[in-house]
């Protein structure tokens, strides 16, 4: 509502005010749409719509620039259309000339979407921007300004992953993934995070996919996780098994409760060493996973 935008709505003159607002913009509405289909009623109305139909050209060609500069917002490129119109020597009071203006700018606006969902790129880039923004308010600020970034420049992403595509003949292993990855990171691009990498390989499979070098089964779903050689995995998990049959209680017979008491109090120190020791190795292990997953 206006009072969220700080109109003071419950005053009586604010509201006869945006009453006022409103009937005469309901008004002008109605005034240009009869514009469209009736003739001029004056020799000044004829002049300005015959000046309009001279200007109608260049306007036309400056729609597409208007619009790709506001990205998107309809709103302030309408506004800076009407503007240029203006500027051109157009009197936008006429409501025939207005409405004209503005059915201009509309038709423009439904050809292109009709354009968009004719053309295979948009449709792949509309893919692929889907995939880049599944839940993007949740990222930090960085990974959406990178994901920013990478919306402005999908062509030459597409370009990177059809020549990659192409030299490997058509496969996208590991090889080729890491290769898309490093490329951008030389770039300034941080794509080499748990968040976007995922993303940009997905992107990247669409890509193959849309130009034939790839089928829908081999659109990455995951990224490659922690790379390591199977010799090293081997022995990651038999020191595990080691540190975890450690910590394992051990069957004793039974004592005396004296002697008990006699021996734990012994070992005491010895046993308290080595926790700390095993404590140790764990900490040291979990440092080595780390490095990994950092490499």
């Amino acid at each position: 509502s206006l009072s969220n935008h700080g109109f003071a709505v419950e005053l009586a003159r604010v509201q006869d005010a945006i009453r006022t607002i409103i009937m005469e913009t309901a008004y002008r509405s109605e005034q240009e749409q009869n514009a469209l289909s009736s003739k001029p009623g004056s020799w000044s109305e004829r002049e300005a719509i015959r000046m309009f139909e001279q200007m109608r050209p260049q306007l036309r060609e400056r729609i597409p620039e208007i619009v790709a500069g506001r990205r998107g917002n309809l709103v302030q490129a309408r506004m800076e259309f009407e503007e240029e119109a203006r500027t051109l020597g157009l009197d936008l009071r006429s409501p025939a000339v207005s409405g004209r203006l503005h059915a201009l700018f509309d038709l423009h606006l439904e050809i292109s979407e009709a354009e968009e969902l004719q053309d295979p790129s948009a449709a792949r880039r509309n893919r692929m921007l889907r995939i880049l923004y599944h839940g993007a308010v949740h990222l930090p600020d960085d990974v959406r300004r990178t994901i920013e970034r990478l919306e402005g420049n999908l062509p030459s992403f597409e370009s990177l992953v059809e020549t990659v595509l192409e030299s490997s003949e058509g496969e996208f292993s590991e090889a080729q993934q890491s290769l898309i990855i490093r490329f951008l990171e030389s770039k300034g691009y941080l794509v080499n995070t748990s968040e976007l990498r995922p993303r940009v390989l997905a992107c990247a499979g669409i890509v193959g996919t849309e130009l034939g070098y790839l089928t829908p089964n081999q659109i990455p779903r995951l990224a490659p996780g922690i790379l390591v050689s199977d010799e090293h995995v081997d022995a990651i998990v038999a020191e595990l098994k080691s540190l975890a049959a450690t910590f394992k209680p051990k069957q004793v017979e039974e004592e005396e409760p004296e002697m008990q008491l006699a021996e734990s109090v012994a070992d005491a120190s010895d046993r308290v060493g080595g926790v700390r020791g095993q404590i140790d190795r764990v900490d040291a292990l979990l440092s080595r996973l780390r490095l990994q997953d950092g490499q």
